[in-house]
């Protein structure tokens, strides 16, 4: 019996993972990656200690410091978790484990654009992530679905390695942090598209060609090597079937009796992104794991 199961390998949940071993608690960490969205970004300009920092070295930076600790991450998926009286069943394709206590801080997932050609091209050059992926398309043309602060930051790192970037954006305009947008718009590589909506992603059967989409009511089509689909995230929580969620699919925290971090599950915990945390930022996420941590110290004291 375990005293914790922390779901997820992002900043909240190595973050929680760093007090927990420090407690010297029975607890295991289960994630299918380690270093969560954090991983995905091109720089992060805004983590305390670090000016500025690329996202996959600030992950790598994290990793080390749960592994000082002593902490490992069970490398599965989390595919559902049961209430067994008071305590949990967490289950992964291959094991199940009994704890005390879960907390989930499984953060997000790209949303997916849902249109005709994603699902088939989908890692044949329709991709999610700029910096996982973006050194495969070194010469090519590419698009960037979106104009928010993950579209502009996808341009900005695929400028390095595309002939030319394509933003296609729904909205009138381009919205993000101001410094984001003015370095956008000092690239002589991006073009930018506002009011159009991406109707098909083409290809020849083996990846992609090109991109169509609809701008103020007329049918345009641009020849292209990928397609990075940058329109948010959801919340990477299916296999939670037990908490309420709010209208964007977080799961719903409060604090009660000085225990932060709470779900409407007794002995169910969340932090980070996957939570209804309103601001969702790395430095506050492992803010977040931190609280949810203390919080399941202090529950299972009142256990004893």
């Amino acid at each position: 019996m375990l005293d914790t199961i922390i779901i997820g390998g992002g900043p909240a949940a190595l973050a929680a993972a760093v007090y927990a071993a420090r407690q010297k608690i029975k607890f295991i960490v289960i994630s299918k990656d380690v270093g969560g969205q954090v991983a995905w970004s091109s720089d992060v300009e805004n983590y305390l200690g670090f000016s500025s920092i690329v996202g996959i070295k600030l992950a790598g930076e994290f990793k080390k410091h749960v592994e000082t600790n002593g902490v490992k991450v069970e490398m599965a998926e989390v595919v559902g978790i049961e209430k067994k009286g008071k305590q949990f069943i967490v289950k992964t394709p291959t094991k199940n484990y009994e704890t005390k206590t879960v907390l989930i801080t499984s953060g997000k997932k790209p949303r997916k654009l849902g249109v005709k050609g994603e699902e088939d091209y989908e890692k044949r050059g329709v991709a999610y992530c700029a910096t996982c992926d973006g050194p495969v398309f070194s010469g090519m043309n590419v698009a960037v679905i979106g104009g928010g602060n993950s579209a502009l930051d996808a341009a900005l790192l695929l400028d390095k390695y595309a002939k030319k970037i394509y933003v296609v954006n729904l909205n009138n305009q381009l919205s993000g942090e101001r410094m984001l947008l003015s370095k956008v718009k000092k690239s002589k590589k991006v073009h930018i598209y506002d009011n159009a909506i991406t109707k098909e992603i083409k290809g020849d059967g083996k990846k992609v060609t090109s991109l169509s989409f609809e701008q103020n009511g007329k049918e345009f089509e641009i020849k292209v090597g990928g397609v990075f689909v940058e329109i948010g995230s959801v919340p990477s929580n299916s296999f939670d079937k037990l908490t309420k969620k709010n209208q964007w699919g977080e799961i719903t925290i409060h604090t009660k009796n000085g225990i932060s971090n709470q779900t409407s599950v007794t002995g169910m915990f969340a932090a980070g992104d996957v939570s209804s945390v309103p601001e969702k930022q790395v430095i506050v996420a492992a803010g977040e794991g931190v609280k949810a941590i203390l919080g399941i110290f202090k529950y299972l004291n009142g256990l004893k």
